[in-house]
Formats: C-alpha cells, structure tokens, sequence
C-alpha cells in the first residue's frame, strides 16, 4: 500500500507566517523572555492556560510566552512547519537531532523502564542506548534485527519496552524498516513507535504510516548545506507539550533548546527540500545501477537487488525517488580509505567527512567512524563491513563528470572494478 500523503502539499496549505511588518518572510524573536500586559497573566501561563499548545491562549491577547527555553515564537513556526511536513499535529525543534533523540526516549521512558532498538542505528544514538541510559537513567535497551518480525515482537513482549525505536532507513546499511508493520506490533504490547526519519525526508511519512513520534537531525537533508546543528521532533500536540512542561518536560528542563536565529535560517530552507530531495536521489539511483551494472558490491534501496525495495516502495511518498544514499563496499579499510584519498584529493568529487545531506558528496568509512561506536562484533551483526563506505550524493557538477571521476578511482584502486 501507497501513502496518499504529500509532503510538499501539506506544507503549502499551512499557514504562513508573515513577518511584523507585513514582510513575506517571518519575524525573528530573538528575546529570551516574554511580558505581559496585565500581572494576572503570568500565573496562567506557569500553570499550562496560556501557551502554544493551550485552547485558551488561541483566543486570548495578553501573551502566552514565557521564556525561550520553554517556547519561542520563531522556533515555534518552524516546527509547525515541520509538522505539516510530516503530518503530525505539533512539531517543535532542537539543538541537535541527538538532543531531540535523548529528550524523546526520557520522556517516554522512567528508571527501570526499557527500550527495544534496531541492532543497526546510528553510532551516537546506540552509545545512548548501550552506554549512557543504562548508567545514568537506568534505562535498558534490547537491540533486534528489524527484519525479524517474531524477534521484535518477543522482545517487546518480554521486555514490556515503552518504546520500539527505529530509523526508517538505517545507518549505515540502508536497512529499509516495515513502519507499519513495526508499528501493529509495538501498539499490540503498549510500546511506541519512534522513528529517526533523518535519510528519508520527503520520502517516508512515519506518522501517517503509523509511528507515534518523528524525530530528525535537521542538520543532515532539511538543512542542506552542513553549517547548522539541529534536530526536531514531531508527533501529537500532547506528546509535544509533555516535553516542554515546566515541571517534567524533558525539553524544558534538560534545555536542547534551538536559536531562534537558527530556526529562522531552516524556514527558508524547507521550501526547497523536496526539489533538493528529487535530484539527491535521482543522481544516487544512477550512479548505483551503474555500479551494480560494473559488478561493485553497491546497496541502495532503490535497486530491485536491495532487500527491502519492495518495503520501501510500498511504502513511499510519490515523487521523491529512493533516497541520496548509498554504500560501496571495497573489501578492507585500506581500499575504501584509498579510494575516497583518490575521490577528494585527486579529484573533485566529493569530502572525506562524517554526516550527510550536504550540497557536496561526503564520504566516510562507516565502521571507523559513524559507527565506530560498536564494537567488531556488533558491526558485523548489523552488517557494517570494515571496507564500507557510505556515500552520500551532493548536486555539484554535472552527473557525467561526477561519474567518470568515480571510475577513474575504482580503476586506480581495483582494475577488476574498472572494465
């Protein structure tokens, strides 16, 4: 089954925020406090009758701001907009996507309480899970392979997890999860279902596929351009007003709170992801076939040879293609570090660096660095191989240039590779 939902439509029937003075674009509030015109008011919004989320505010002119770590007006738009971006009622944003990561799962889940995660994730978010919950919150997690329908279920069941927690499309393997299948079994045992959406914007709407909570790292596809941190989460109005509650909000006491400059910067910038997404993917898609066409060891959902292609498209938005990643595995370190040497420094392809979304095409050897977090065994159980390079496909150059470079250096390191 196709989702009918669309992303770019959703955004554009929200409500645009003009700024003070009739400008198209919003204001910037960049006040880290708020007043009010009559005393009575403040009370009233330290008790939760005034606020964002609260029905007597909507109609109410005496101001419902408090303090910015609590709601911003700049930061609160942008994550409306990210709302109607991913469907959900409420959206607010962060000051990293590990920031909205770890308020999410607190907020979820309490001292003795556990989680069930995908055994293939992003390596700051599996060092949470592993290492840091379990010493500082005592929350425990189960790591299972997603695929496995019957595992993940038995974990939820034995475990009594609060949470289920997945990447749509995983880090760095491009494992492709079931949302909705996921999603009937983590609601049959009381769990939620919480989604990183960060490889797939645009692509996959977790919410409507029936995911509970959507959580990105803005700073990857939303941002484009790998000069913001940022994060974002997105679900119901309740869940999002929970984190910002003055008393056991997780957002409002452990304070990740986002600039309202940068929020404002990322408002002008969302308008043009689903264009940025379009091409991102379409180049990826080529540049894979070609590979796999050359006998490289190439995964990419978009291939009918990936495993969950048939997952993916069944469950994508129309439009968007199948994502700007992919990963080649060389073998052994030594190959993929020489031949992303030859990629950035002999030619213009792209950057040896960590993270994605970028203009640029970045490469990094996932299993010695995203994911160096893992020990040996547990980048083998989740199928990160020490030659594998993740590859995320930037839009400079033309496609023709950027493939004879990608040629030249797979024939440098490997002949075979080359024909």
């Amino acid at each position: 089954m196709t989702t009918k939902f669309d992303p770019v439509a959703a955004m554009a029937d929200s409500r645009h925020e003009f700024g003070e003075h009739g400008g198209v674009n919003l204001s910037i509030e960049a006040s880290t406090t708020f007043t009010v015109m009559a005393a009575d008011e403040m009370p009233k919004i330290f008790r939760g009758e005034r606020g964002p989320f609260s029905m007597q505010a909507r109609n109410a002119t005496g101001g419902c701001y408090l303090y910015g770590r609590n709601f911003n007006p700049t930061v609160y738009t942008f994550g409306r907009m990210l709302a109607a971006m991913e469907g959900t009622e409420a959206g607010y944003a962060t000051a990293s996507g590990l920031g909205a990561i770890a308020a999410v799962l607190m907020q979820f889940c309490n001292s003795g309480d556990h989680i069930v995660a995908s055994k293939t994730i992003y390596g700051g978010t599996f060092a949470l899970l592993k290492e840091f919950f379990p010493l500082k919150t005592g929350v425990t997690t189960r790591f299972v392979d997603l695929s496995d329908m019957v595992a993940v279920e038995l974990a939820l069941q034995q475990t009594k997890a609060k949470v289920l927690y997945i990447e749509s499309m995983a880090n760095p393997t491009l494992e492709v999860a079931d949302i909705p299948a996921l999603s009937a079994i983590a609601h049959r045992y009381g769990a939620a279902l919480v989604v990183d959406n960060t490889f797939s914007p645009m692509i996959l709407s977790p919410v409507p596929l029936g995911a509970d909570v959507v959580i990105h790292s803005v700073t990857k596809y939303i941002s484009g351009a790998s000069d913001v941190i940022a994060g974002a989460v997105c679900g119901s109005e309740e869940f999002i007003y929970s984190l910002m509650d003055l008393h056991v909000g997780s957002l409002m006491l452990l304070g990740p709170t986002m600039d309202p400059k940068i929020a404002h910067e990322l408002t002008l910038r969302l308008p043009h992801l689903g264009l940025r997404m379009r091409e991102h993917s379409a180049r990826a898609l080529v540049f894979a076939q070609r590979l796999e066409e050359r006998g490289a060891k190439v995964c990419y959902p978009g291939l009918a040879s990936h495993r969950q292609h048939d997952v993916l498209a069944r469950q994508m938005n129309e439009g968007f293609g199948f994502g700007g990643l992919f990963t080649l595995d060389l073998g052994t370190v030594e190959r993929a570090n020489r031949l992303m040497e030859i990629l950035q420094n002999e030619h213009s392809f792209g950057f040896m660096a960590v993270s994605l979304g970028y203009f640029e095409t970045l490469m990094s050897c996932s299993g010695s660095s995203t994911s160096s977090e893992l020990t040996a065994e547990e980048q083998q159980a989740a199928g990160i191989s020490p030659g594998l390079i993740r590859v995320s496909i930037g839009l400079t150059g033309s496609l023709e240039q950027r493939w004879a470079q990608l040629v030249d250096a797979l024939q440098k390191v490997e002949q075979p590779l080359g024909r």
